[in-house]
């Protein structure tokens, strides 16, 4: 099922507000004075996203004098090489930067980094949705929905976070049956516990007990059937775009 143009609209006025700092209110504004700045992503049909190439400082504003939000990372906390997402660029003169994600609590922070510091921009062309009142997640490739799964969330007193976020990296081997074989580790982080090792990030797994699915189940990560879970570990990449509603 395509998404409707309502939840089009509102996935650009969200993506301007994340992009600007993840808070209406208080979102500072991109341009420093006289740069260009343009849309990398629409966390949809068309998203970007880049490796690190050094542990380079995010600032609060594309310039290397403004405050700096927090840096760039190597590695996921289980150790796999960490993406980011390229939201906006802004260019001025010779300076070029790219405002990215930055996981970690509170969910919704970004920063702008030197363009020099991100390695090669992934194009990916789908976007993973999971809805809690629905209990169901759908993957989409433009507009077209390619795999689809009932769920269980969090439950009431430990809720998934809602937000947009993205597939940080894929597990396979997880060992824990309560996890599966496969799982996803995600930029989300939940309010308060989780299930994942290690604590905060929310993950989309497997599952030993499927019969509590549909429903809220959990600490705060996803709950998927096995069988869906290893269908979707095969047809979703590293920096696809998440969005929990």
């Amino acid at each position: 099922m395509a998404p409707g143009r309502g939840r089009l609209r509102s996935l650009a006025v969200l993506l301007a507000v994340f992009a600007c700092g993840g808070s209406a209110a208080a979102a500072p504004s991109p341009a420093v004075g006289g740069g260009v700045s343009a849309a990398l992503s629409n966390l949809t049909t068309l998203s970007r996203w880049a490796y690190p190439e050094r542990a380079a400082a995010a600032h609060v504003t594309p310039s290397a004098r403004s405050r700096v939000v927090g840096h760039l990372s190597f590695l996921t906390p289980d150790g796999q090489a960490e993406p980011y997402l390229a939201l906006r660029s802004y260019r001025l003169g010779g300076s070029s930067w790219i405002l990215v994600p930055l996981p970690g609590r509170p969910n919704g922070r970004t920063g702008w980094v030197q363009a020099s510091a991100l390695g090669e921009l992934h194009v990916t062309h789908e976007h993973l949705r999971v809805d809690r009142e629905r209990f169901e997640a759908t993957l989409y490739e433009g507009s077209r929905a390619i795999w689809s799964a009932a769920i269980g969330v969090g439950r009431p007193s430990l809720p998934t976070p809602a937000g947009h976020f993205y597939v940080l990296e894929k597990l396979t081997a997880v060992e824990a049956p309560l996890y599966g074989n496969f799982a996803l580790g995600t930029s989300a982080y939940a309010p308060t516990l989780s299930e994942w090792p290690g604590g905060g990030v929310v993950g989309i797994h497997g599952t030993n007990e499927p019969q509590l699915i549909p429903g809220r189940p959990s600490h705060g990560c996803v709950r998927v059937p096995n069988a869906q879970m290893a269908r979707l570990w095969h047809l979703v990449k590293v920096g696809t775009p998440l969005e929990i509603v």
